[in-house]
């Protein structure tokens, strides 16, 4: 009995595992882009005198939650992040951040000019630079929820004019008698369930029914 039970046990926690595996794939919308393709690394271009890495970068739609891939030989070059005048003069002095590992990962937590150099001055100087504009990231969720509201529009309403003297102030208008409470057959239906209490119900049932099929073979 104790080794049907550790079987039975050892399968729930496999289901589980695995569902939210399939969870994370399916929130898991950033990509991984390599600083220069496939086959391209952090390194002087080929041709001094063309900003590649630039061009590299237009060609791509890079979003909050993406990351980039750094390649380089770490006892020879690194990787500044830095500010746009940096950039431009490639001042190595005051960068952002400072990487040197060789296989660097650099995630864009926020939209906007992202501003990366090498840091030997020299190699800057031949165009060993890069310039990533990154916009908003992929979900519905952060657009909405950055979403400003238009404030509303000014009235037009012209108010009363005052009561002549002498005449007083109008009664106010009679008070409408409230709804009548609705009787139990009058009661309008319960609301339909989310989507997250149906998210949970169809987990439930589908582990329900795992675990009876695995009872089942023993």
């Amino acid at each position: 009995m104790a080794e049907t039970l550790l079987k039975l046990s050892r399968k729930v926690i496999y289901v589980l595992g695995l569902f939210g595996f399939l969870l994370l794939i399916q929130k898991g919308n950033a990509y991984e882009f390599k600083v220069g393709g496939p086959k391209g690394s952090w390194a002087v271009p080929s041709d001094p005198n063309a900003a590649s890495l630039n061009k590299w970068a237009e060609t791509n739609r890079f979003q909050i939650g993406d990351t980039l891939l750094f390649v380089y030989l770490a006892d020879k070059d690194s990787v500044l992040h830095v500010t746009k005048d940096d950039y431009t003069n490639c001042n190595t002095a005051a960068p952002l951040e400072k990487f040197s590992d060789g296989h660097t990962v650099f995630k864009f937590n926020q939209s906007g000019p992202y501003y990366f150099i090498s840091g030997v001055a020299d190699n800057c100087q031949k165009n060993e630079k890069l310039l990533v504009v990154v916009m908003a990231d992929r979900s519905n969720h952060y657009s909405n929820s950055h979403q400003t509201t238009a404030p509303p529009p000014p009235s037009t309403e012209v108010p009363p004019s005052p009561a002549p003297t002498g005449e007083g102030f109008p009664s106010p208008p009679p008070m409408e008698e409230e709804n009548p409470a609705l009787t139990p057959s009058e009661e309008p239906p319960p609301p339909p369930p989310n989507g997250a209490s149906a998210i949970c119900s169809t987990v439930i049932g589908f582990i329900g029914a795992f675990v009876s099929s695995s009872l089942l073979h023993f």
